[in-house]
């Protein structure tokens, strides 16, 4: 099992910030050749097609989609590169929720939520999940953010197939401390 997370790590880095390193391209929309990874992938480790696909399909967080006939696969979202995954646009609940750590609290309340190195802010559609992102960055804050406000105007707002949701940007004035710990 940690091969698995190991290599789903790695994924991770080739298909949302660093495909050159196993010598393959994304196409506009994040698309990468299956076979063309699993080639590159296998320069300095072992990977076969029944590993990929137990990667793609045990993945907790649904990383990872194929494409219909599965010689294409993509990271579903997280890119820190510029493409298109073909999110789609929905109004979003009245609420959603960001997890972070307590030490970018003060920035966050200050300057609201920036995507930094991705392409967007990521947010999720309960306050639990929320609290386990955060978790993964130290002690874990919650913002409740009034995300049907935003919409009403005018921030867009996008949901990946895997269910997280996304906007560009998430101002101060919208966001709600809900939970220190």
């Amino acid at each position: 099992m940690q091969d698995l997370n190991q290599m789903g790590r790695y994924l991770s880095l080739l298909l949302r910030h660093r495909p050159e390193l196993a010598g393959i391209t994304l196409d506009e929309h994040g698309w990468a050749d299956v076979e063309q990874l699993m080639e590159g992938i296998r320069r300095t480790r072992p990977i076969d097609r029944r590993m990929l696909e137990e990667i793609v399909r045990t993945d907790g967080k649904q990383r990872y989609s194929f494409n219909s006939d599965r010689t294409k696969i993509r990271a579903n979202q997280g890119h820190s590169i510029p493409v298109d995954v073909e999110l789609e646009r929905l109004e979003p609940p009245a609420f959603l929720w960001h997890g972070t750590a307590q030490r970018f609290s003060a920035q966050i309340q200050k300057e609201g939520l920036k995507p930094g190195a991705r392409l967007y802010v990521h947010l999720s559609a309960d306050p639990e999940t929320a609290a386990k992102v955060g978790s993964r960055h130290g002690s874990p804050m919650i913002f409740r953010v009034r995300s049907g406000e935003m919409a009403a105007h005018g921030f867009p707002f996008f949901r990946s197939v895997n269910g997280i949701w996304q906007t560009k940007r998430a101002p101060s004035h919208y966001l709600e401390i809900m939970q220190k710990k």
